[in-house]
């Protein structure tokens, strides 16, 4: 589907960086900043969604979903009848499946839509988006999400984009752990990353991890690994990605060992200080720099 240009008038309510309970005011920065460059600003969650035809949330866990849109200024308390309310977040599909449900019965209805694709592919309006829901409110919403990404999946009925999103990010922890340990093997034995990824990125060993966000400084300019590991994808979002994936497969009696020892890294990095870092910092956290 080809992207076309819409006009949408966008009112922004912004919980924070890692979200904010229920009740405490908006980030007034991240308003402002919006703001500046066309949007309108709101006080709650409820204001940003009064009168809106779509509502698009976008939060770290469960418990602010929750609180987006059952809290007494959320969402689900301001919203008009058969609004499109899309859920971008991370979260356990049963959450979701929640959210729908009781859209359904004040008359709205509900997708969920994780996204993938990291801070750049964000930035060129080329992510991946994985939506639950119904083939016609699947359809509603792809004619918004286009202009944020260039794939847009349906995957299922309600929950089943997050149940998409968990086993991606499970994958893409258990291979950034690998990619990590296969440089830090490399560097130890003499060799130049730069020269070990380009016969990677041409070789069996390929993969994301290595060809687009190489966990070393220096190797790729525009990764957070180059910058300090500032911004990106944070460590303690893909533990806590991670730990719903534990969680699903425990619910399913499905083996998941390297998943298993993947959150167990991810949760001692964060207790090493690099819960705020982008989770690539796996890297100088397996080589011993803590």
């Amino acid at each position: 589907m080809s992207k076309e240009k819409t006009a949408f008038e966008c009112r922004f309510y912004r919980l924070g960086q890692y979200g904010r309970p229920h009740g405490e005011k908006p980030d007034k920065k991240a308003v402002s900043s919006l703001v500046e460059a066309g949007a309108n600003g709101a006080n709650s969650a409820a204001e940003a969604s009064e009168n809106a035809d779509v509502v698009i949330s976008m939060l770290p866990s469960n418990q602010h979903v929750l609180d987006c849109y059952f809290g007494e200024k959320g969402v689900l308390s301001s919203v008009k009848k058969d609004v499109l309310l899309v859920d971008s977040s991370t979260i356990d599909p049963s959450i979701s499946e929640q959210v729908s449900t009781a859209a359904k019965k004040i008359g709205a209805r509900f997708v969920d839509a994780p996204v993938s694709g990291g801070v750049n592919a964000a930035s060129a309006a080329t992510l991946t988006l994985m939506v639950g829901g119904s083939k016609t409110d699947f359809e509603d919403a792809e004619r918004v999400l286009v202009a944020v990404g260039s794939r847009v999946i349906h995957c299922g009925k309600v929950g089943a984009g997050q149940a998409t999103k968990l086993c991606n990010n499970m994958l893409l922890g258990i291979s950034m752990i690998g990619t990590a340990e296969a440089f830090i093997l490399g560097e130890r034995l003499g060799l130049d990353p730069k020269i070990l990824a380009s016969v990677i990125n041409t070789s069996s060993g390929r993969c994301w991890s290595s060809e687009l966000y190489n966990p070393v400084p220096g190797v790729l300019d525009n990764a957070p690994s180059t910058n300090g590991y500032q911004g990106g994808f944070g460590t303690a979002l893909m533990t806590k990605d991670l730990g719903l994936a534990q969680a699903a497969a425990s619910r399913t009696e499905t083996p998941s060992p390297l998943g298993s020892i993947a959150y167990q890294i991810y949760r001692t990095a964060m207790g090493h200080g690099h819960s705020k870092l982008d989770f690539s910092v796996v890297y100088q956290f397996l080589k011993g720099k803590q």
